[in-house]
């Protein structure tokens, strides 16, 4: 599929990007190629390929889930203006 300097101006337009010229017939020739290419890939048989989430075999590293800071919520409710039973109260807001 080739693309006309044209197309490129009403797509840089849509987009609103200022291209000048040379750029707007440099564009097209540039995406020509890429859409001439995945038309190339559109005929290839992908038939049985297993979809892929990462192009590697990568695993996440996960930390152990393990408790690193000491529960401190007696303390901060103790300055807090208002709690009880673990819970910070908080005045009522009707909009």
């Amino acid at each position: 599929m080739s693309l006309q300097k044209a197309d490129v101006e009403r797509i840089a337009h849509l987009a609103r990007l200022a291209l000048t010229e040379e750029e707007a017939a440099r564009y097209s020739g540039e995406l020509s190629n890429i859409l001439d290419f995945v038309r190339q890939m559109e005929g290839v048989d992908t038939e049985g390929v297993v979809p892929m989430a990462h192009p590697l075999d990568a695993t996440l590293r996960l930390r152990p889930d393990q408790v690193t800071e000491a529960d401190e919520r007696s303390l901060f409710q103790s300055i807090a203006p208002m709690a009880t039973e673990g819970l910070y109260l908080v005045p009522k807001v009707i909009e």
